[in-house]
């Protein structure tokens, strides 16, 4: 009965597999094309390639190359960055967030966060991620839990996933075909569990590969207040692809792929990226960088216009040569003038580098106009640059920081590695807000704007009440929310009502003070006056 289900349940994934390969077939050359040029370590799209091979035979430059890592390097060190935090935690409920013991427990889950994200393989695996988006306009990196690092990530390459959307336009199935050795299939599902084919594939050879199937899709039918994996929200299969073979069934509590598209028309699943854009100009400086390098040997090594009956051949064209010709004949060896323009073929190919780096934002990333800027003008430019580049945040934040931060909280969460939350925050929802350097430079104009209009009303102070407009704790807030300051570094609302009464009492203190000795020093005055006045009615 088991085997008859599996039967049915292998039919059923390889008709959907078939289907969702039939609908990507048109991306796959579109693909290949941007990874012979752009990206040609993974230029095995549709060509199937050997391990180690030379990939860039085709390429005569290699400007959309650098461009893309130039790209790729920028979006890491701006979105994910390990130099710097670049998310924060926050409570829905807007009260918690001035809660001290809520603000201090949320602070160290947020630590630990950090501390998880730091252990793991966060750093190399979104790089390579935000590599694929930039090249090919989708990417897909898997994350699942792991017994030493807490977790593991993994980019997938472009040309094993299969995707679809659900109604709100998000990725939520996933049918990933991909290959690796019998003995890293032994080892990651057990022996007992692969069918004979590879079992036998093990015995005999165990580092011949081994093709699988991995398909996560929402389920259908479940009992949410039961906890096995039978009746997790999404679906997980592990099928041999040779065999038919159905390795296990599980599940996932929330979809642990993320899945980035750079850009994406509505009518369309897969995303379109800069190195899609670019591929006109990129093939275009190609061909120019090889014709002119054709044109350049010509110069250097013309061709040569020789006389049929007035040389002794062969002609010798190695230095220090001799070449004999008949005596009292007056031809020669001459080079041929190909009539090449070497200055029109170098502006044209510049003109094409220009376009292509503009393509991938190189212009909006680079500081290379004035040298001699100050460090405001270069903060300027930088936020200036950052926020055009932030329409890519947007998608960015929907489709990769946002299922990225709430997988790893979740899997922390389930595995009780942070301390146990005070009663006030049970049920409580959780927002991810973002503080990385391109975030904060979107809001920049926010804090410009502040700073312009404290300029104003202290220019104004003296003929309006501009003070009593103002509200010290909420500006102070405002700013420190803006520029993302930590909150280790920032005091507590309490620490700062008590600092505020401890300096009152200081200055009441100080009046009474004050008060006492001009009272004394006025007593001090009055007394000589006084007896002066006495003395005066005992003479009278």
């Amino acid at each position: 009965m088991q085997d008859q289900k599996h039967k049915a349940l292998s039919a059923e994934l390889k008709n959907n597999m078939s289907r969702l390969m039939d609908r990507r077939s048109n991306w796959e050359t579109h693909w290949q094309e941007v990874a012979d040029l752009v990206i040609p370590r993974k230029s095995d799209i549709v060509d199937e390639k050997v391990r180690g091979d030379k990939r860039h035979i085709d390429v005569f430059d290699a400007t959309a190359i650098h461009s893309l890592e130039l790209l790729a390097s920028s979006l890491h060190g701006m979105l994910t960055s390990s130099a710097n935090r670049w998310f924060s935690l926050r409570f829905k409920e807007t009260i918690l967030n001035e809660n001290d013991e809520a603000k201090e427990w949320l602070e160290d889950v947020t630590d630990k966060m950090y501390i998880a994200f730091q252990r793991s393989n966060f750093q190399q695996e979104v790089f390579e991620t935000y590599h694929d988006l930039c090249a090919f306009g989708t990417a897909a990196m898997f994350i699942e839990e792991d017994e030493t690092d807490i977790v593991r990530f993994s980019a997938r390459h472009i040309k094993e996933i299969y995707i679809s959307e659900n109604a709100k336009g998000l990725v939520d199935c996933m049918y990933r075909r991909f290959k690796i050795t019998a003995k890293a299939a032994a080892e990651k599902f057990g022996l007992e569990n692969l069918s004979r084919e590879a079992q036998n594939v093990f015995k005999n050879s165990p580092f011949d590969d081994v093709e699988f199937c991995h398909v996560v899709k929402p389920r259908d039918i479940y009992n949410p207040k039961k906890e096995d994996n039978m009746n997790m929200p999404f679906i997980s299969i592990y099928m041999e692809m040779e065999s038919n073979n159905i390795i296990s069934i599980g599940g996932f509590r929330e979809f642990p792929y993320v899945v980035p598209r750079f850009l994406k028309a509505s009518n369309e699943i897969y995303g379109r990226s800069p190195g899609m854009n670019s591929l006109p100009d990129v093939k275009v400086l190609n061909k120019m960088c090889e014709v002119g390098l054709k044109a350049a040997q010509k110069q250097v090594d013309p061709p040569l216009l020789v006389p049929d009956d007035a040389m002794m051949l062969p002609i010798r064209t190695a230095p220090g040569s001799l070449n004999y010709y008949r005596s009292g004949s007056r031809d020669r060896i001459e080079p041929l003038n190909i009539g090449a323009n070497n200055p029109l073929g170098l502006n044209m190919e510049e003109q094409r580098r220009k376009a292509i780096s503009q393509t991938f934002h190189v212009d909006q990333l680079l500081v290379t106009e004035n040298r001699n800027m100050t460090a405001t003008e270069v903060a300027q430019r930088s936020e200036e640059k950052m926020r055009i580049l932030g329409p890519t945040l947007g998608r960015l934040q929907v489709e990769l920081l946002n299922p990225t931060v709430i997988r790893v909280f979740n899997i922390m969460l389930r595995n009780n590695l942070f301390k146990p939350a005070p009663e006030i925050l049970i049920d409580q929802e959780i927002d991810v807000e973002y503080v990385s350097p391109m975030a904060l430079a979107q809001k920049g104009q926010e804090l410009s704007s502040i700073i312009r209009g404290l300029e104003i009303f202290g220019s104004i102070g003296q003929v309006a009440p501009v003070t009593d407009y103002i509200d010290p704790q909420g500006l102070v807030k405002e700013i420190i929310k803006i520029l993302g300051i930590p909150a280790k570094v920032i005091r507590s609302d309490a620490q700062v009502q008590q600092i505020t009464e401890q300096k009152q009492a200081a200055q009441q203190q100080q009046m009474e003070m004050m008060n006492a000795v001009q009272e004394s020093q006025v007593a001090k005055n009055v007394a000589p006056a006084v007896q002066a006045i006495n003395e005066a009615d005992r003479q009278q």
